[in-house]
């Protein structure tokens, strides 16, 4: 039978429990292989009982020296007992300079002691005692993630000025970089922010005008790592051109922010819409433009589109690849049966193939084709090549070449583009 002999209310501070008539310590930490909380126990006597009922910052440190322990047992293995039991005496019965030296012997968990309003300043020096005077019942985790990443930053040999620490919270990227940025001026000293948003107008002033598109070889939301790249260098540098004092994380946590803020704004166009429309009213339609075409991939998934349906080509097939591209499925063809010629992409390449037909199969023989590749330097060019084709057939493409017809010729060429990347 368990019952809980003294808790200090909610959160994840250890509890004194009486399993059996004894008493033990019990405390949550780590997860199993199903992502559940573990939970750990282990003797406890009398006077430990009592200095955990008395003194919030022993019953602190002492938490911090067994999380180690936890953490060693990992998803199914056992707390090693002996050493917990032997931690008891040392950190909740000795005077507090011999506490400090055992702090400086044994790993322990900075993280509990700081979400609990450890002098982070005297536990650096290693007075972890001193440390604890200011120590609170209720953890503040937001304190011990920023703390986190403040030692993260530290050992890179990076340290942030006030105005770096004002934008990585402005973005939301102070204790987590990888966090999708925002905009949060509340998260920032009002003295800091109008040089905040000085170093924000710069960003939106580099990336004006610009686009992320949507990469469909990647699914349906992956962004266009080209665009993206693009933006973050046109931002990268016009924010260290004009603020030359800040740090690397700041001016990138800017970047990323201004990437995600535009490739949201470019989700809600249709580009291959666009495209086409713009090519009608220009004129560039031609009496060559597609008016029913087949799509297949790799995996023998086929879709028909006909130019009175409400979408373009382009858009049609780009969702098609969207809705379709995987690692093993990345050859993707375009069809115009009536008219005998179609392209093939290969993703996976970095190449196209213009396939014509020169010669229809009659009395059992087969139809002759003449195959043409190309390379193809990334998403945009790809989409170039699509609106093309839909404009203008095979004839279309010539511009986008050269175009080889002899394999060895142009295996040759693709290799000698990837060594020189």
């Amino acid at each position: 039978m368990r019952d809980i002999v003294f808790t200090r209310g909610s959160g994840w501070i250890p509890v004194v429990i009486s399993e059996d008539g004894a008493l033990k310590l019990m405390l949550g930490a780590g997860a199993d292989a199903n992502h559940e909380p573990r939970t750990f126990t282990f003797p406890i006597g009398e006077a430990h009982l009592a200095v955990l009922r008395e003194d919030l910052p022993r019953h602190l440190l002492l938490w911090s020296a067994v999380l180690p322990l936890c953490d060693a047992a990992g998803t199914a293995g056992r707390l090693d007992e002996s050493a917990a039991v032997a931690l008891l005496d040392p950190v909740l019965l000795s005077p507090p300079a011999d506490v400090d030296a055992l702090f400086r012997r044994i790993p322990w968990d900075w993280s509990r002691l700081v979400a609990h309003g450890a002098d982070i300043d005297l536990l650096q020096r290693g007075q972890v005692c001193a440390a604890m005077r200011s120590a609170t019942g209720t953890g503040d985790e937001k304190r011990a993630q920023e703390h986190h990443a403040d030692r993260r930053r530290a050992a890179r040999g990076v340290v942030p000025g006030p105005l770096d620490a004002a934008i990585l919270r402005y973005t939301g990227q102070y204790a987590h970089g990888a966090t999708v940025p925002g905009r949060m001026p509340d998260a920032v000293d009002a003295a800091l922010l109008p040089e905040v948003m000085r170093v924000i107008a710069t960003a939106e002033q580099a990336c004006a005008g610009m686009r992320i598109g949507i990469d469909p070889r990647r699914g349906k939301r992956a962004t266009d790592q080209h665009d993206w790249d693009r933006v973050a260098t046109a931002v990268d540098s016009a924010v260290r051109r004009a603020h030359p004092g800040l740090v690397g994380d700041a001016v990138r946590a800017v970047g990323f922010l201004m990437c995600s803020e535009t490739a949201d704004r470019s989700r809600s166009t249709t580009g291959e819409d666009d495209a086409e429309a713009a090519d009608d009213r220009a004129g560039l339609g031609g009496s060559a433009r597609k008016t029913a075409l087949s799509f297949t991939d790799d995996k023998g998934a086929e879709k028909k589109w006909l130019r009175d349906g409400p979408r373009s080509a382009s858009a049609e097939f780009w969702d098609f690849v969207g809705d379709r591209s995987a690692e093993d499925n990345d050859v993707f063809t375009i069809e115009d049966e009536e008219m005998g010629e179609g392209i093939q992409l290969h993703f996976y390449a970095d190449s196209i193939a213009r396939v014509t037909t020169v010669r229809e199969g009659k009395g059992g023989s087969d139809p002759e084709y003449r195959v043409e590749y190309g390379l193809v330097d990334g998403l945009g060019a790809y989409r170039d090549l699509v609106n093309a084709f839909v404009r203008g057939g095979c004839a279309a493409l010539e511009p986008y070449g050269p175009w080889m017809s002899d394999v060895a010729e142009f295996e040759l060429a693709r290799r000698r583009r990837r060594d020189a990347r």
